[in-house]
């Protein structure tokens, strides 16, 4: 079945034109609206509230800005027990949990994270990852296929998981993920949902769920909410580097805005926030930046590189697994061509698209 096609995204007046939140983000999540559909009371609870939802929102909710997959990552790299707060109803502690992004070798895509329990504690559970920030009609289904190749992968590197949760970081599960029921019961009784819309954020939201809800809220909204996470964190385990995670996120949302606009939004002082951890380790910013054209020259290449791994990584989702002709057209292109390239796949049906853009641009 193909999937619902965007005829058109609406554009954000705060989104700079950066490859990162051309990957990462997918503004305009637009909800499946329109169609006849059973009557509500003929269907499971869960079908139930997605086949209601999708009846009663014609129109579109429009997000600002979702993450990328690199701040998720350095959030967790070194920090596993950072996920804890989110996750206290299925653990008490993560003390000794390793992170990882594996990649799932049969569909060539990298899980956004990865959390293993320590070796002498095998009753707890491992947990597995997931970001979406955007409405995607075939969601849930993907979820479920990616969660049993994992599984299958670790089985067969003698690795295998016994006890295992999904965990969802979304805007709102009321999102257009797809229609549950082919997938209830993996949805009901293996998927812990962190939904980060502020309407949608639990009265007792820890500080790390409050802060990855930057990600969505007007801009004018940020100072206000970054003073008040600032206090809720203190005396919590986060209390001691919540100026990096509040900097991390909004470098992620707003990387092509100025340094001074960043760090009043934040409530972070320029000198701190120019030698924050998430400053230089995210972007691979800092003070000698710039200074030497070699420097500059490697940095370019390497963003290219990444360009080209995300991008692949984006077409997999949209156009399923590319041929070795396709990869290395992708990997060649220039930075600018992967901008196009990342913009326009976001209405890709199918490996046709992606076969009519590629022949639209260059051999």
């Amino acid at each position: 079945m193909q999937p619902h096609r965007q005829q058109q995204r609406p554009s954000h007046p705060l989104l700079p034109g950066h490859f990162q939140q051309l990957l990462g983000v997918l503004v305009g999540a637009r909800l499946l609206a329109g169609g006849s559909i059973l009557s509500c009371r003929h269907l499971t609870p869960l079908t139930a509230a997605w086949a209601c939802h999708r009846r009663g929102n014609e129109t579109a909710a429009t997000l600002p800005v979702v993450a990328s997959d690199k701040l998720f990552f350095w959030l967790f790299q070194q920090r596993a027990e950072r996920l804890q707060p989110l996750v206290a109803s299925l653990l008490p502690q993560m003390e000794g949990y390793v992170f990882s992004a594996p990649v799932l070798k049969e569909r060539e895509y990298r899980l956004d994270g990865l959390f293993l329990p320590p070796a002498d504690q095998p009753e707890w559970p491992t947990l597995i990852l997931e970001a979406q920030m955007a409405s995607d009609p075939d969601f849930l289904l993907r979820l479920n296929a990616e969660t049993g190749c994992l599984l299958q992968q670790q089985q067969r590197q003698g690795r295998p998981i016994r006890q295992w949760q999904v965990v969802v970081i979304c805007p709102s599960r009321q999102l257009n993920f797809g229609d549950p029921t082919p997938v209830e019961e993996f949805v009901e009784r293996r998927v812990v949902w962190i939904e980060l819309l502020s309407e949608r954020l639990p009265p007792a939201a820890p500080p790390l769920q409050r802060a990855l809800g930057m990600l969505l809220l007007p801009e004018a909204q940020l100072p206000a909410c970054s003073a008040m996470i600032r206090a809720e964190a203190a005396g919590t385990s986060l209390g001691t580097e919540i100026d990096d995670v509040i900097a991390a996120i909004l470098v992620s949302r707003f990387s092509g805005r100025t340094v001074p606009e960043i760090c009043a939004m934040g409530g972070i002082t320029v000198e701190d926030f120019s030698s924050s951890v998430a400053y230089r380790e995210i972007f691979g910013l800092g003070r000698q930046e710039g200074r030497q054209e070699g420097r500059q020259e490697g940095r370019q290449e390497g963003r290219q590189a990444e360009a080209a791994a995300l991008t692949l990584r984006q077409l997999q989702r949209r156009c399923g697994s590319l041929n070795p002709n396709q990869q290395a057209r992708i990997q060649a292109l220039p930075l600018s061509a992967l901008e196009a390239l990342a913009d326009s796949l976001l209405d890709f049906e199918g490996p046709e698209d992606l076969k009519a853009w590629l022949g639209g641009h260059g051999s």
